[in-house]
């Protein structure tokens, strides 16, 4: 379009200038310079047009360009919003780090673009100096006190939070003296959101993902209890089971927890792609916790004892004050004391709990989750090693590149590579079929540390290849050990993109006898737990990751209602 503006004003000028010498001068040499001009004119805009031309063919293959309001959003592949990731939106949440244990707020430091995490046994785990922001001026050891104090801060977090585990194996609590209240929030809080679903996204109609209560429509070639689940579908699932609990109360006075159904995901991912503000982005969260502040439930532990499950990574409502990616639900003041369960969340605050994922696989019987685990556990599989993911460019420690390069150059013997940039990585048949056939799956990080695939990965008893602590070893206390050798391998990132790990050879020098424990294991001490039953679940022999949840929050009010008696 610039192209042709430039040659149509030139062209205006030609005749301009072709009239005034017409006036002036009757010569014919000003009739054939108009002439060769125009014929010049002419050439140079068609082979322009036609390089703009490819131009634009190439670039639409490799991405889309979205316009909302005064906004033009590049948009890239990616598996965390079904399809495509668009730049506009933000790029990497900022992170803080408390460098002290007695204070999280006082001092932090602020790691690079690629957040990682410690864990619980540190002489295990990789070299995480890159979590601190240096420069020449940094002294070393300073740099090396800052990242000690901030994994110490970790550890102690999901001590306390591992120390809310329930010692119930039954997979309903029991009530006596305990129950949850459920909030009747004004619509606008999540029923109202919900219904935007045909907008939310702009090149998706995101109504299917979020029917059937949050499991979306049912996947007939999986088999039953398989469903296009969302990975942002947790706060519809968890509000309907919620609603259902045998020790759900009705007087909100004998209620020992309270539940907010606040669906501030979709609040998040409703604005996500529009041209708003940022006071507009908030004004829904700030409505909510005025409307908290009424409730005389809330004054009586200045809402220590509610609970929120919000179904994006902490830091989407954490948001800076300069960027445009978020909301700052979790910033505001009063939002510190309660629980907030997340699918990821920020290692060092104490009241962020990580819960699992929602994976595809909704069980509605004790039978139907026996019959999975027959299945994987017989499975033949074929490939050592897989991944289904794809690159990002904008790392500047590409572990993806490096990981698909290595698989490339081993063929699909060894290493089956699903490349989602070209195969919709969104469709659970085809990342589910490859894992189950699967020994070993590659998890980098994606556009945060966790991935969906994690989950995907163990429930299809394919055992996790991790490169960054933070993707799941100080994620999920509740519902993974702590002994995470148990059931993944983890490989310094930092060693593998610097070539000095192979990760296939490694892998291969794994033993069978090894490969089948720790096998069974995901199979049989994990997959119940990690998977969310469907609404009507009727579990008796298992506790699905709902039901353990729940135990580990009534034992949680438990011990705050010992420490007030105290």
């Amino acid at each position: 379009m610039r192209d042709t503006n430039i040659v149509l004003t030139h062209q205006k000028m030609a005749v301009s200038i072709s009239r005034k010498r017409s006036k002036s001068s009757r010569k014919p040499e000003a009739k054939q310079s108009y002439f060769c001009l125009t014929i010049v004119y002419n050439f140079l805009s068609r082979i322009s047009a036609l390089v703009f031309l490819i131009i634009l063919i190439y670039m639409w293959s490799s991405f889309s360009t979205l316009i909302t309001g005064n906004i033009i959003h590049v948009c890239f592949s990616t598996r965390k919003v079904n399809s495509l990731y668009c730049l506009s939106a933000g790029t990497h949440p900022s992170l803080e780090i408390p460098t002290s244990t007695t204070n999280n707020s006082s001092s932090i430091i602020t790691p690079g673009i690629d957040q990682g995490n410690a864990t619980n046994e540190p002489a295990k785990f990789p070299d995480i100096s890159y979590l601190v922001t240096t420069s020449s001026r940094v002294d070393i050891k300073d740099r090396d006190d800052k990242v000690a104090n901030a994994v110490k801060v970790v550890e102690e977090q999901l001590q306390l939070h591992r120390s809310w585990r329930s010692k119930s194996s039954k997979n309903q609590a029991t009530c006596d003296a305990q129950g949850i209240y459920v909030y009747d929030l004004p619509s606008k809080f999540n029923k109202d959101l919900v219904g935007q679903c045909r907008d939310m996204v702009p090149w998706q109609n995101f109504c299917g993902y979020l029917s059937n209560e949050g499991l979306g429509e049912p996947i007939a070639k999986l088999g039953k209890g398989w469903y296009k689940t969302h990975q942002y579908s947790l706060e519809l699932i968890f509000h309907s089971r919620v609603m259902k609990h045998p020790c759900r109360v009705y007087d909100e006075n004998v209620a020992k927890l309270f539940y907010v159904p606040f669906y501030g995901g979709l609040d998040i991912l409703r604005w996500h792609f529009k041209n708003v503000s940022n006071d507009v982005k908030d004004s829904l969260s700030l409505e909510l916790v005025k409307w908290l502040e009424r409730q005389g439930t809330w004054k009586r532990n200045s809402g220590k004892d509610h609970v929120f499950v919000l179904g994006k990574i902490s830091w989407d409502f954490r948001r800076s004050s300069d960027s445009p990616w978020g909301t700052r639900l979790l910033e505001i003041d009063k939002m510190q004391n309660p629980i907030k369960l997340l699918i990821e969340r920020q290692p060092w605050h104490e009241n962020d709990i990580g819960i699992p994922h929602p994976t595809n696989f909704h069980p509605h019987s004790d039978n139907d989750i026996i019959s999975w685990q027959l299945k994987i556990i017989r499975s033949n599989r074929k490939n050592l090693v897989s991944f289904a993911g794809a690159a990002r460019d904008d790392a500047e420690d590409n572990i993806r590149s490096t990981l698909i390069d290595q698989c490339a150059s081993l063929g699909n013997g060894k290493c089956h590579f699903l490349n989602c940039s070209s195969v919709k990585c969104d469709e659970a048949e085809s990342v589910i079929e490859l894992f189950v056939e699967s020994e070993f799956c590659l998890q980098p990080p994606g556009d945060s540390p966790t991935r969906k695939s994690v989950f995907d990965s163990l429930i299809s008893g394919c055992i996790p290849v991790l490169f960054d602590p933070f993707t799941a070893y100080y994620q999920y206390p509740w519902h993974l050990p702590h002994d995470h050798d148990k059931y993944s391998v983890f490989m310094d990132k930092k060693e593998v993109v610097q070539m000095n790990v192979n990760v296939v050879e490694r892998l291969t020098n794994i033993s069978s006898r090894e490969r089948e424990n720790m096998r069974r294991y995901i199979t049989y001490e994990l997959l119940p737990g990690l998977v969310y039953g469907d609404y009507n679940a009727e579990l008796d022999k298992f506790q699905d990751a709902f039901a353990i949840t729940m135990n580990n929050l009534f034992e949680r009010v438990n011990r705050l209602d010992e420490a007030h008696k105290d």
